[in-house]
């Protein structure tokens, strides 16, 4: 059986030792020295002609051994601590271990590296024929790894060895140390030339007589040049450290040791960032945070730069000190004044302060015309900050922007213009490429652009938003939920400016179940008004009168009358009756009672006297072109006695699936009378349908006056039209619809395809008639096929939603369709409200399907045939109905009047024509 390098050698001598491991003593209580057995595997003994491997090892012997390997060259050693690939435990009863052939190790002048890997062990036959060697090291001994532990990873270095010198580290301060005893040189060999030169001038000094000098002048003369031959080695000596610094501080900067000492919470393990990096870091942060960080470093460099310059020119010139710092000031400002210097040494060192003037230059233009660029960059794309107050503010982008600035800057004529600041999400080039497009003549009212986000509080400072006497959100042009979720975040970050709100907000929803949250949010600034509710009510207005889109239309837009909220004090005491003919330019419409709250009452009773506080709500064409004045004697007559014609039950067709269609039938329920059918035309399944009408909130089981009809179908094939009978409806309702919201140019091309198939189809079906309802007015055209479909419009009315106002002038001008509604009526609604807010509650309520509201009537209830009246006389004939008379239209015209200029002027009236009028619905 083979036995390990620490047994010893039974057969060595005649007293073996029972104890291999204790030691002898000498009788002197030493040790005696313990003898070295080595073992040197030659070249022969491994293949491929390895460097020789030695082992040794020290008595007694160990029970385990480790492998000593000179290495060549210490690049060849491996980067775990000297274990190679074959560091593996091999058996020693196989015999002596063959290395494998590796390359022969270039030369090194470092010398051999000792790498530690453990020697397999071997039998008692190789170590009796070992050869012992007193010039072999000792090995640090450890326990052995069993086969086991060596196969789980690479063999960790347990040894102490040295650290690693840098060579590069090395030979920098080998460069470093040879430039300073180049300069210890020189400086000692020109400061042993001075002193050879001084000796020189005291020598001539001696023998010299000059003449009317006395001896302490001379000696003075001979003190002056001493020491100014000193203070231009000491300028020198100051110029060199000074250029030379920077470079070996920036070059072994990493090697400074650090002054401050690591936190102990910190790992041992983390990695220490170099100091150089931490410099930089330092250095980025101060020109990142400090706007005229650059601007100092460059005067920091210009100072820098004569100083070093100045005393390098004392040095070597025969200038004074301060004579020196002007030249090196005159060098930098302009580059050609170093050629007039005398000598290669004040011409080299003035070339070198003019690179460098000529470098500090060149870094100072680019300075500025980075600064000019980004100002000049930052006013192109809207980032500079409006100075403006009492001006209007619109938040966001969208298709309505057109129309609602032509209504503001309409509303701001009378004051000779105003200011209109837009913020989106938008590049300010692109907004100002946009609104040039309108071409409309903003009459004297500016529109400024500013690019930004209205959710971010910087960018609404930047447009003074606390300074503004309205503001308006837009909904975004996409989902609907989308859309006023963001006008949501907007109200928040509006109600978040620490310099509060001057003026009142106004908030474009497209959803109606979302206006709720808005107001609760943002309280009592807030204003809504919601665009599908808004479009939605207004057909089926017109729907069931004909012509009151172009009524809605005079009365939102600012071009003619519009509502208008004042005090006038002159008017207390008086009764509402007088009250209503007592302005000769506008139409009194209801009162502002101050004592209840403010409250709104359009159409009041007659006997309501004006208290104190209260104001009067009329229809004018501006608010400075009316006022109250004595009234006039009117003819109190009689009104026809003409009944109210009963409710016929009516047929009406949705073609389209809306949003808010639940809230569209709850309106038709309260208007029409019982028996009446709803069509409802679409591609959304009839299950679905009922699904998302119940979780709009209407009872299908509550309708009462309104029975549903559902078909399905698509409303742009006309093998689907044709299923429905066309002819028989009373109106029409072409809907945008809800898949298509997203997109205005195909909710148009969508809505525009059905009208024309379902006008074809009528045209087809109908017998060709002459009118003969007067409120529905057919042009003349010169197409036989569009002349057709406008005779077929007498017999049906078709009201379409078109978004996009140009499609509706399209549609309008070929007269195919009775009446188009668009976002237009939106914008005007926007204008309106922001204008005066309290004008939103008298929209709710006149679009409300309770209370009060717009209505047309025939001229019969009013007079008789061929009677001859004043507009006040019809006006005091109506408050017997307990209505107001706004406005008329004459039977052989197609536009109504809204506030009649004269209102005095006596006219025969017809019974064809029809009046606009406010009643409250009974």
């Amino acid at each position: 059986m083979p036995r390990n390098d620490g047994d010893s050698s039974s057969g060595s001598g005649p007293n073996p030792n029972p104890n291999p491991n204790s030691v002898p003593k000498l009788s002197n209580g030493g040790t005696p020295p313990q003898l070295k057995r080595s073992r040197t595997i030659t070249a022969t003994m491994a293949s491929g002609g390895a460097a020789a491997v030695r082992r040794a090892a020290t008595g007694p012997l160990p029970s385990s051994r480790r492998l000593t390997v000179a290495v060549d060259n210490p690049s060849d050693a491996p980067e775990n601590g000297g274990v190679f690939d074959r560091d593996w435990c091999y058996p020693s009863f196989l015999g002596p271990y063959a290395a494998r052939p590796r390359a022969t190790g270039r030369a090194s002048s470092s010398g051999p590296k000792k790498l530690d890997v453990p020697l397999p062990l071997q039998s008692s036959t190789d170590r009796s024929s070992a050869a012992l060697s007193n010039e072999e090291e000792k090995v640090v001994e450890e326990r052995p790894l069993v086969l086991e532990e060596r196969k789980q990873g690479p063999f960790p270095s347990t040894s102490r060895s040295p650290p690693k010198r840098n060579s590069r580290f090395d030979n920098n301060s080998l460069i470093l140390s040879l430039f300073i005893v180049a300069c210890a040189l020189l400086a000692i060999s020109q400061q042993k030339r001075i002193i050879e030169l001084e000796e020189e001038i005291n020598n001539l000094n001696r023998f010299c007589n000059f003449d009317g000098v006395n001896g302490h002048e001379k000696v003075a003369v001979l003190q002056f040049g001493r020491n100014s031959l000193g203070n231009r080695s000491v300028a020198l000596y100051i110029v060199f450290l000074s250029l030379a610094t920077p470079f070996l501080v920036l070059k072994f900067l990493d090697h400074i040791p650090q002054i401050k000492a690591r936190p102990e919470s910190l790992n041992c393990n983390d990695e220490e960032v170099p100091l150089k990096k931490r410099i930089a870091y330092r250095v980025d942060v101060f020109f990142s945070v400090h706007p005229y960080a650059k601007l100092l470093a460059l005067l920091f460099s210009t100072v820098l730069l004569i100083g070093i310059g100045g005393l390098a020119l004392y040095a070597v010139s025969d200038a004074s000190l301060s004579e020196a710092l002007w030249l090196s000031w005159t060098f930098v400002a302009d580059s050609g004044n170093h050629a007039d210097q005398v000598g290669s040494g004040p011409r080299i060192v003035s070339v070198s302060i003019s690179s460098g003037g000529m470098l500090i230059f060149a870094m100072m233009l680019g300075l500025v015309s980075d600064a000019i660029s980004e100002k000049v960059d930052s006013w192109r794309k809207g980032k500079s900050e409006v100075i403006e107050s009492d001006h209007i503010l619109i938040l966001g982008w969208s298709d309505k922007l057109g129309s609602l600035l032509k209504q503001l800057a309409i509303a701001n004529k009378s004051i000779g213009g105003g200011v209109i600041v837009v913020l989106a999400e938008r590049d300010k080039e692109e907004m100002e490429m946009d609104i040039a497009k309108l071409e409309f003549d903003f009459m004297g009212t500016s529109v400024i652009c500013r690019s930004g986000s209205p959710l971010i509080l910087a960018d609404l400072k930047k447009v003074s938003v606390s300074k503004a006497r309205a503001i308006i959100v837009l909904a975004a042009d996409e989902n609907a939920d989308q859309s006023d979720a963001r006008a949501l975040r907007v109200v928040l970050s509006l109600t978040g400016v620490k310099e509060g709100l001057k003026g009142h907000v106004v908030v474009e929803l497209s959803d109606l179940d979302n206006e709720p949250l808005v107001k609760l949010v943002g309280g009592e600034l807030i204003e809504t008004v919601v665009a599908h509710d808004v479009i939605g009510r207004l057909m089926i207005q017109c729907a069931l009168q004909p012509g009151l889109a172009q009524i809605w239309e005079d009365i939102l837009g600012f071009e003619n009358a519009e509502f208008y909220i004042k005090r006038w004090p002159q008017l207390d005491g008086m009764c509402f009756e007088d009250v209503l003919i007592s302005f000769a330019d506008a139409v009194p419409c209801g009162v502002k009672v101050a004592a209840n709250g403010g409250q709104i009452v359009i159409n009041p009773d007659d006997s309501y006297v004006i208290k104190e506080g209260d104001e009067i709500l009329v229809l004018a064409e501006d608010d400075d072109t009316y006022s109250p004045g004595p009234p006039p004697e009117v003819r109190r007559g009689f009104l026809p006695n003409v009944p109210s014609p009963p409710k016929y039950p009516e047929k009406i067709l949705f073609c389209g699936w809306r949003r808010d269609i639940d809230d569209m039938i709850m309106v038709l329920e309260a208007f029409l009378a019982p028996g009446s059918e709803l069509w409802m035309f679409n591609e959304v399944p009839e299950k679905e349908r009922e699904k998302k009408l119940t979780d709009g909130g209407l009872d299908l089981s509550g309708l009462t006056n309104i029975r549903l009809v559902h078909k399905e179908g698509n409303a742009v094939i006309r093998r689907h039209l044709e299923s429905l009978p066309l002819e028989t409806f009373d109106s029409i309702l072409i809907l945008a619809d809800e898949s298509l919201e997203d997109s205005v140019v195909h909710s148009d091309s969508r809505s525009l395809a059905t009208l024309l198939l379902i006008r074809d189809i009528q045209s087809k079906r109908l017998p060709s008639k002459e009118a003969k309802s007067p409120l529905r007015y057919a042009g003349f055209s010169h197409s036989s096929w569009i002349r057709e479909m406008q005779q077929a419009s007498d017999k049906s009315i078709i009201i379409s939603e078109i978004l996009d106002s140009r499609t509706r002038n399209l549609v309008s001008v070929s007269r195919i369709s009775d009446y188009v509604l668009s976002n237009e009526l939106v914008s005007m609604a926007l204008a309106m409200v922001a204008e005066d807010k309290q004008i939103n509650r008298v929209l709710e309520e006149l679009f409300a399907e309770e209370g009060n509201e717009m209505c047309i009537k025939s001229a019969e209830y009013y007079l008789y045939e061929q009677e001859e009246l004043c507009f006040y006389d019809i006006m005091v004939r109506a408050r017997q109905r307990k209505e107001i008379v706004i406005g008329y239209r004459l039977a052989n015209t197609d536009q109504a009047i809204i506030n009649p200029e004269n209102k005095l002027e006596v006219r025969k009236w017809s019974l064809d024509d029809v009046f606009v009028v406010i009643s409250n619905g009974d």
